[in-house]
């Protein structure tokens, strides 16, 4: 898979191999040094523990190919695409990204479609491990202004052990920045509990004599 990478400032490219391009858009106006790859960036997993956020916000997305229109700021990547962002991970067949125009040239939205696959963390109020919100659908807009992203195309959300399934394919479902979902249409909602371990020392019941 080509790693293709676009830098916010001009869609500058810099190629670091024969088959490989890095591509990054960034939340700042300052110039950034491209940073050395890793031979393993691809097989992050798109589902695991999102970085922190420090500093300027840096999108890494991978796909096997990508167009850009420098007029319009719009990057579209498609296959196998993994985006890898401190505020959500995602996967999909195709992603569409939109720029805010200007100097500040930022990732303005972001729209998913096909096999979607995204997760963000809820923070625990408790100071403990956050609770990962992951998301599946055949649709998905995340908008960088209030930090939401929106599935749509019978999306399913799973919190821990809990699972909230669409039943309708006009049903929304929007995962905020903070990790709380808000549901718009029908849905069925399977609370979980995970099995007591049984009782240290419980005899197990023995087979019956045979007559």
């Amino acid at each position: 898979m080509k790693l293709i990478a676009f830098a916010v400032l001009g869609f500058a490219f810099s190629a670091f191999a024969q088959t490989e391009v890095v591509t990054t858009v960034a939340q700042t106006s300052k110039p950034t040094s491209s940073p050395k790859k890793k031979a393993d960036d691809t097989n992050k997993n798109p589902f695991g523990p999102e970085s922190k956020n420090e500093g300027p916000i840096t999108t890494e997305i991978y796909a096997d190919e990508a167009s850009f229109d420098s007029g319009k700021n719009v990057g579209v990547f498609t296959g196998n695409v993994k985006v890898f962002d401190p505020r959500f991970n995602l996967q999909s067949d195709k992603l569409t990204v939109y720029l805010h125009k200007g100097e500040e040239q930022g990732l303005e939205k972001a729209i998913a479609e096909g096999n979607v696959g995204v997760v963000r963390d809820r923070p625990d109020p408790n100071g403990g491990p956050p609770t990962h919100a992951v998301g599946r659908s055949e649709h998905a807009v995340y908008t960088a202004t209030d930090g939401s992203v929106e599935l749509t195309g019978m999306p399913k959300v799973q919190q821990g052990l809990n699972l909230h399934i669409a039943t309708s394919s006009e049903t929304v479902m929007v995962i905020n920045q903070d990790g709380h979902l808000n549901t718009h249409g029908p849905s069925r909602t399977e609370i979980r509990q995970a099995p007591k371990d049984e009782k240290a020392g419980s005899p197990s019941p023995s087979p019956s004599p045979k007559q």
